[in-house]
């Protein structure tokens, strides 16, 4: 069998789709299926293409064991609507241009978002006489609707038809979460939908297998202090404003810290919100790669995850939950739904707040502070939790199966 993955975002970039994706890629290939990649040149999260791929230089690559194929794209760090347009379908023409000189593959599974490669992914299905698997990680357009991200009417209108075309010309539907699932399954009854969720490498993230590099020193937090931790992009969904109105709440208490690292188009406003409330017990840091985030989770207490108050966002599953769980970190989580669900109410792997509710943040910042044997029974929780459910071997096997069975 073979299978061509098309994403604008993959490694080297650091981020969520682009480890995932990769992941799945190795243990579809360590279970005989023959696995390439078509993606971008390598710019994300800097919005500028990576030196050594600059005018082309690198046009293939193997990474892991993975066939990299790579086609150009128009990049721009502008936050305006054209030049990101221009920056999506750049990638949606040249991928098609080098995709259909790739031979032939009995699948193509296209990422989404963007939603607009989808119109790449289409043409070279038919073009290689491949299968069409959509994969949708975000419920995009509706979710930049329901953010205020895109208030376009035209626009909506013809990412919403595209949506529908997408679903309905592929063999297969694969969502990240069972709230995508279940909208897609809603909306379009007649496809056919996976869950394909996201999870964790238990080997790679393994608390005892890991040793402290001094994260701690590095960052002048000292032995006591209780380190409540967030890693990812500093967006508009993340609705990061409730962290730092809580950490003033919380400024009298000596011992919390908090960590906020990445990047990403709130970063600026955040920091100018911190500056406001003359916080000093937060801390933000830039993105590592992948390979230092075991040692850092090592050195923290408490991961904290929260999403804006949104109904679409009762369906997700942030990326960066299974990482920390696996290395044994209690969870404060402002996510409602499925997250909570599962990491909560089953799990009882952490505390819960309302989204975007500074002073319920703050009093499970309190709570984990005045009550640190709590961080270390649900950390316990986390671990035994993700490593039974979201096992990436156990999710590519079933995946696998569902291939074999299409």
């Amino acid at each position: 069998m073979r299978l061509l993955i098309l994403t604008q975002y993959y490694p080297p970039e650091i981020g969520a789709p682009q480890n995932r994706l990769h992941e799945l890629a190795i243990r579809l290939k360590r279970n005989g299926i023959n696995v390439a990649v078509l993606s971008a040149m390598p710019n994300y999260p800097k919005m500028e293409v990576e030196e050594r791929y600059k005018s082309g230089k690198i046009k293939q690559e193997v990474i892991d064991g993975i066939q990299i194929y790579r086609s150009s794209i128009y990049v721009t760090k502008s936050k305006r609507i054209i030049p990101r347009l221009l920056n999506y379908f750049s990638f949606v023409r040249s991928s098609y241009k080098r995709g259909k000189k790739l031979g032939a593959y009995d699948y193509i599974l296209v990422e989404s978002p963007p939603l607009f490669l989808g119109y790449s992914a289409i043409r070279l299905s038919k073009h290689l006489k491949a299968k069409l698997i959509f994969n949708v990680s975000d419920l995009w357009p509706e979710s930049a609707e329901k953010m205020g991200v895109v208030t376009n009417k035209m626009l909506l209108k013809f990412a919403y038809n595209l949506e529908a075309k997408c679903y309905h010309k592929s063999a297969l539907i694969t969502g990240q979460t069972m709230g995508i699932v279940e909208n897609i399954k809603s909306r379009f009854p007649s496809v056919t939908v996976h869950w394909l969720p996201n999870g964790v490498d238990v080997e790679f993230y393994k608390p005892e297998a890991i040793e402290k590099l001094g994260f701690r020193e590095e960052n002048g937090l000292k032995t006591d202090d209780v380190v409540f931790f967030y890693g990812g992009i500093l967006g508009h969904a993340q609705g990061l404003q409730v962290v730092l109105n809580a950490a003033k709440t919380v400024e009298s208490y000596t011992k919390i810290k908090i960590i906020l690292q990445g990047v990403g188009p709130e970063r600026d406003e955040l920091m100018e919100l911190k500056e406001s409330l003359g916080l000093t017990n937060v801390l933000f840091l830039p993105p590592v790669k992948k390979e230092k985030m075991p040692a850092i989770l090592k050195e923290v207490d408490v991961a904290l995850v929260p999403l804006r108050k949104l109904d679409i966002f009762k369906g997700a599953i942030p990326s960066k939950i299974f990482e920390a769980l696996a290395m044994k970190k209690a969870l404060i989580l402002g996510v409602d739904g499925e997250a909570r669900e599962h990491f909560i109410e089953r799990a009882k792997a952490g505390l819960y707040f309302e989204p975007e509710n500074s002073e319920e943040l703050a009093k499970c910042l309190i709570e984990m502070v005045n009550n640190p044997s709590i961080i270390e029974e649900m950390g316990e929780n986390a671990r035994k939790y993700v490593s039974t459910h979201f096992n990436r071997n156990n999710i590519a096997n079933d995946f696998i199966e569902v291939l074999n069975n299409n």
